[in-house]
């Protein structure tokens, strides 16, 4: 899977472009919509000339729509896995939080009201300011959604009506209307749509929402609650010439390297049984060594052997310094990489490291516990380092040392022969004091 594809094509429009291409789907099953905007007939049907144009315009996703369709529209891509709660989605440390899609592109706004008007449901949240108190209700101007689909409705003058009915009465005040003021930000949910008449009737009441929504406050809110993604389109507004990709690629949540993890769980995909749109791919089990994360794996390992190959012919020659750089090259590339580990210990011996030698050899070791070179060197380098610490008369440490490689090969004659050497001499040295000499 190229992760990186997959972050730029998610972005934050991932669930918004699937209930898109699914309400596609319900609304016109035989893809009769993809023609042209299914309110032609009702605001009367553009010149021929225009409707071809618009056809061949898009012609190419049309094809693909409906050769994909089977697949693009199938349920089985969703896994039963717990989705990310749309209550705290947008948060910049998890993910590219972006403005509507529509603002970077040029679409109508009569395009982007049917759209909003087609796509809304009972249950989602938006946001406007009041723009008239009345003695049945109040009246608001939408200027985003606070939840499911993102749209840019800001300037598109969409009124919503919230009934006296659907306005909480507070302890303060006897009129319920009283506590609210021309220009109060609002975030309610919808109640009623009348799609045909774009009426909208919305409530300041829980119950509106649905239970994964039911926590969320619904009254009178501040800026401060506004969503980021209509904070984002306000910004873009002030410098309309960034692009989609600048604006995406310069926000933090898009570094985050669990961007797609992040993602795939917001739509509910199990990475480890990914969807496809290749026919190919449509398996339902691949084995491990398939995925992404194992073929990288061997890529690595094959990328540092070769860099291994050419530090150990630098040190055959006598460059050290080379093949130090080649050794040290591969265990960037990959850090568990066995040889180079093995390699980098040798040339640490051959200098006089003894310590860093152990070190490298011990790691090696354990990733591969079954790698005789790794094992060999680790017990001729243990009984070198003995030899050291007991020239310093640091005898008990050399005894360690000489143990350890007795430990890791109990046939290991020369540390076997050191250590027995070692013993006598502290046997000396307790029966014939130094202060006796």
């Amino acid at each position: 899977m190229d992760r990186d594809l997959l972050r730029q094509s998610l972005g934050c429009h991932g669930p918004s472009l699937l209930s898109l291409l699914r309400s596609e789907q319900q609304d016109n099953p035989h893809f009769r919509g993809l023609l042209g905007p299914a309110s032609d007939t009702a605001r009367g049907a553009p010149p021929l000339q225009a409707r071809k144009e618009r056809r061949g315009d898009n012609i190419e996703i049309q094809k693909f729509i409906s050769r994909k369709a089977d697949l693009l529209f199938a349920l089985s891509w969703k896994q039963n896995v717990p989705t990310v709660s749309e209550i705290n989605e947008e948060n910049e440390d998890y993910y590219a939080v972006m403005p509507p899609l529509e603002q970077f592109m040029d679409v109508p706004s009569v395009d982007r009201r049917e759209l909003f008007f087609r796509d809304v449901e009972r249950g989602d949240v938006v946001i406007g300011r009041i723009s008239s108190i009345r003695e049945f209700g109040f009246f608001m101007v939408l200027i985003c959604l606070g939840s499911g689909i993102i749209r840019d409705i800001s300037h598109l003058e969409i009124t919503a009506l919230c009934p006296l009915r659907d306005v909480p009465s507070h302890s303060n005040h006897g009129d319920p209307l009283s506590y609210y003021q021309t220009g109060d930000l609002i975030r309610a949910g919808i109640k009623d749509i009348d799609r045909y008449h774009e009426k909208l009737v919305v409530s300041l009441y829980s119950s509106s929402l649905p239970p994964h929504l039911s926590d969320m406050k619904l009254g009178v809110i501040s800026s401060e609650d506004l969503p980021l993604h209509y904070r984002r389109s306000v910004e873009l507004n002030s410098n309309s010439l960034e692009s989609y990709e600048n604006v995406m690629q310069h926000s933090m949540g898009f570094m985050n390297p669990g961007v797609v993890e992040f993602l795939l769980g917001k739509l509910g995909i199990s990475e480890s049984n990914p969807p496809s749109l290749m026919r190919g791919l449509q398996r339902t089990n691949f084995s491990e060594e398939d995925f992404a994360f194992m073929l990288r794996k061997k890529q690595s390992a094959s990328w540092a052997l070769k860099c291994v190959k050419i530090g150990v012919d630098y040190f055959k020659v006598g460059r050290h310094v080379d093949a130090m750089n080649e050794y040290n090259k591969a265990l960037e590339i990959d850090k568990q990489n066995v040889e180079a580990l093995v390699a980098r210990g040798a040339l640490y011996a051959t200098k006089g490291s003894l310590n860093k030698a152990i070190e490298d050899f011990e790691v090696a070791l354990e990733a591969c516990p079954t790698h005789r070179n790794a094992r060999k060197y680790l017990c001729q380098t243990l009984v070198e380092r003995g030899g050291q610490l007991e020239e310093e008369e640091k005898l008990l440490n050399a005894e360690s040392y000489y143990k350890k490689a007795l430990a890791l090969d109990e046939t290991f004659k020369e540390a076997e022969d050191a250590l027995s050497k070692l013993h006598r001499h502290m046997q000396v040295i307790l029966y014939f004091p130094l202060n006796n000499y």
